[in-house]
């Protein structure tokens, strides 16, 4: 009987050894996060983007409906309504806030110091004081930086190779944001070294874009320079086919200009930062803190030329221009 009893017990302890991983296991694996995708901007606004992000998520194993959930709040470029949809996702409790520009971030950080935020496309977040520097940014906000002062050299020098004769260059830019004044005040200072003068020309929101096309047209420029924003970027169709109605060539920073219409863009790859973005996310909710994830700064940089729009602009291109370009346009 005792050989029995003895038995029996030994079973149900080594029962027991194993059963009790499993259910830890499975505790585990039943957590649901909740990512916040928070953006100034209109939903679908720039759908490639979120596709990347998404994509780059589940390639690292976060499934939607299995480990993890998305809170989505989009601001239709009303800036005035961050704050309101910040506290609202902070309310909810979600794990992680994906705050997809600067005006978004500052509206998160002002709403909590301790859920994390990840910043895909932010500017220049020391300068902003977002972090406290780009190794340890200390906080509660990571993700990654696409500010470098060379560009905008840069890309007045590639344009200056198809407009050699350039003399005025009108930029237009949202006053309301500070890596947007950034960006116009290195634009202005390239465009003055080369001897262009600049045009300045205002847009806070969708209703004063239509009056910024009417000052840019009667200014007369011999190109546009469009500084990008969660308000221009939205816009970018609307702004490319008023260029090429009115004869300007236009400059921008990222790709998605020229494939809307835009004559030239140079800048950071945006897809490769937000896919990068969503490596931090995933650091995030492994149990890294976001004070000790650097904030990364671009490593691809491209030249895309829209060909389409520089033959109705009558445009003559370099070869050499061309041969350069990451992207030609047909």
């Amino acid at each position: 009987m005792r050989r029995r009893v003895k038995r029996r017990a030994f079973i149900a302890l080594i029962g027991g050894a194993v059963i009790c991983p499993r259910s830890t296991t499975a505790q585990q694996h039943s957590k649901v996060y909740t990512i916040a995708i928070f953006n100034a901007a209109p939903r679908n606004s720039t759908p490639h983007l979120e596709a990347a992000f998404f994509e780059a998520l589940r390639e690292l194993g976060w499934i939607e409906g299995r480990n993890v959930v998305f809170e989505r709040r989009y601001g239709d470029n009303r800036a005035e309504r961050l704050p309101e949809l910040a506290v609202e996702l902070v309310h909810l409790n979600v794990d992680v806030i994906v705050a997809v520009g600067t005006l978004e971030t500052h509206a998160a950080k002002r709403a909590t110091t301790t859920i994390p935020i990840v910043m895909p496309v932010a500017g220049d977040p020391i300068a902003e004081g977002l972090v406290a520097s780009l190794p340890r940014p200390g906080g509660n906000i990571t993700g990654m930086s696409f500010m470098s002062p060379e560009l905008a050299p840069k890309r007045l020098q590639l344009l200056k190779e198809v407009l050699p004769a350039l003399s005025r260059l009108a930029i237009l830019w949202n006053p309301t944001i500070p890596t947007s004044a950034r960006v116009m005040r290195e634009t202005k200072e390239a465009a003055r070294t080369l001897g262009t003068e600049v045009l300045l020309v205002e847009a806070r929101n969708a209703s004063e874009l239509d009056s910024a096309y009417s000052l840019v047209a009667s200014l007369r420029p011999d190109a546009l320079f469009v500084v990008q924003d969660f308000l221009t970027l939205s816009h970018r169709e609307q702004i490319a086919a008023f260029a090429i109605r009115t004869g300007l060539p236009s400059v921008h920073s990222g790709r998605e200009f020229a494939h809307a219409g835009g004559f030239m863009s140079y800048g950071p790859d945006l897809t490769d930062l937000v896919r990068r973005a969503a490596g931090h996310v995933d650091k995030i909710l492994k149990g890294a803190k976001p004070a000790d994830l650097p904030v990364e700064q671009p490593t691809k940089f491209e030249l895309v030329i829209n060909l389409k729009t520089a033959r109705a602009l009558s445009l003559t291109l370099p070869p050499t221009l061309l041969a350069r370009a990451d992207e030609v346009i047909e």
